[in-house]
């Protein structure tokens, strides 16, 4: 294959990658951004095997040979084997498992980069330019190894194999801060050190240096996520969507692939903004999240107060309060997802709508565990694009509504974050939906939510709970219209 065709396709694969990002930031145009990023990565992965396999040539002078019959068999064999993976494991998940599936291919590019900045340096540096090389490697394997592991506490968090509540060691932000120390240390010592130490092919000294620093980084990755509570884990997926942009473009830099570094640039940056945007809807700053997070298991860790006696209300009598209303506004949380009644919530729209009754969706930027999850959920079940709000462009018409379903929601419509300074959750803007003329509040108990604080909403005069299971209360709602 020639050099120039390769650039050729990887030019047109990084402009679909462009427009795929485009297409995903709108409802209306997100099915083509997918197909769009698809298409750009199938076209991708098919010129850089086929070059692989064949070799490259300029000008009809080989720039680099193809593999022998053995190498064919050892590129595609692994090829097609994580291929039948992800196509079995896309098939089973539920939309609800997606955000643990997504940190699991987090981990995934973390250790690729791991694996490949060590094999690069133990085939040698370039003639030209080593110690740049060198310097590039290291930082590839450190950013890889702590998003491996990372990713890895992530996935444990969000499926439930571990506790969502925070490890909080002594003096962690100082331990954190020692790891980053270290890491700028031996890669000054990596780079000028290998030069001259004539054992391996960077040398045995090369060899131990980088041993240190990938252990280092495996812990410095476990630990940042361990330290960060189920109240931040959104950020998080981000977050760890952002490293691994930044390992693949790094092993980019490392194996002079010009795709790999775009495609990387691409989702590191836009994971960092994505997880800025993420910051700013809970009002905390990234680094704060990074170095410290908060959350729990469901233990209260706000002061405890008492507020009074809850209201409950019946499916019939819910039903009576929507019949009698002009105007809904649901809001949904990840409640709604674990029970998966997004279908029925959809139906009850209809119906609503049908009946001449004015309905919309109030999405929190950070409800469920996934950055768009819930808009995900809602496009699913085939809830229209045009009745589905942000929170800032719906958060003032909640005075003009007669009743707010709130819907496995919790963390995200608590007034404490706004009327209590010494709330956990203190300045994190909310769904205003107490404004609203009825409150009626999905929920299988009183527990808290995932940030351990108590929410006064559930208390309001205005306020009814209307326990069970979610997508079963929602349909009895329905056979009551």
């Amino acid at each position: 294959m020639s050099v120039s065709l390769q650039q050729g396709a990887f030019i047109i694969a990084g402009l679909l990658f462009i427009l795929a990002l485009a297409g995903l930031s709108k409802h209306e145009t997100s099915k083509r951004g997918n197909i769009l990023g698809s298409v750009g990565m199938g076209m991708a992965l098919v010129v850089t095997v086929v070059a692989t396999l064949i070799g490259t040539e300029v000008e009809g002078v080989p720039a680099t040979e193809g593999l022998p019959d053995w190498g064919v068999a050892a590129v595609l064999i692994p090829i097609l084997i994580g291929a039948a993976i992800g196509v079995f494991r896309a098939l089973r998940v539920e939309m609800t498992g997606m955000p643990e599936l997504i940190a699991l291919f987090h981990s995934f590019v973390g250790l690729a980069a791991v694996l490949v900045g060590w094999v690069s340096y133990l085939e040698g540096a370039p003639e030209q330019n080593p110690g740049l090389h060198y310097g590039e490697l290291f930082v590839g394997v450190f950013i890889g190894a702590v998003t491996f592991t990372g990713s890895i506490i992530a996935y444990l968090k969000l499926s439930a194999k571990m506790k969502s509540a925070p490890l909080a060691l002594p003096h962690h932000n100082l331990l954190n801060l020692a790891a980053i120390c270290a890491f700028l240390a031996l890669t000054v010592c990596f780079v000028i050190l290998p030069e001259g130490d004539p054992v391996g092919a960077g040398g045995t000294v090369g060899i131990v240096l980088l041993a240190i620093m990938t252990a280092i980084a495996l812990l410095l990755g476990l630990h940042l996520v361990a330290a960060i509570g189920g109240g931040d884990m959104p950020v998080v997926v981000s977050m760890l969507n952002s490293y691994s942009g930044w390992a693949a473009a790094a092993a980019g830099f490392t194996l002079g692939n010009e795709l790999l570094i775009i495609t990387g640039a691409l989702v590191g940056s836009s994971g960092a903004y994505l997880s800025y945007i993420m910051c700013k809807a809970m009002n905390r700053s990234f680094i704060s999240v990074i170095m410290g997070g908060f959350g729990s298991d469901g233990a209260v860790v706000g002061e405890a107060k008492d507020y009074g006696e809850h209201r409950e209300i019946s499916a019939v009598e819910a039903a009576d309060l929507l019949k009698n209303s002009s105007s809904v506004i649901i809001a949904p949380g990840y409640g709604m997802a674990v029970a998966q009644a997004q279908s029925a919530v959809a139906d009850l729209t209809a119906r609503l709508r049908a009946a001449g009754v004015t309905v919309r969706f109030a999405i929190h930027p950070v409800a469920g565990r996934l950055p768009g999850h819930m808009n995900v959920l809602l496009a699913e079940a085939k809830v229209p694009y045009d009745i589905v709000f942000e929170m800032d462009e719906i958060n003032d018409e909640f005075p003009e509504t007669d009743v707010v379903l709130v819907i496995g929601a919790n963390d995200t419509v608590n007034p404490a974050a706004l009327d209590d300074p010494s709330s956990p959750i203190a300045g994190m803007p909310v769904l205003h939906v107490w404004e609203a003329g009825q409150v009626i509040i999905f929920k299988r108990s009183m527990a808290t939510g995932y940030a351990g604080v108590q929410n006064p909403l559930f208390f309001n005069e205005n306020s009814a709970m209307l326990f069970g299971d979610a997508k079963k209360t929602v349909e009895e709602i329905i056979h009551a219209l």
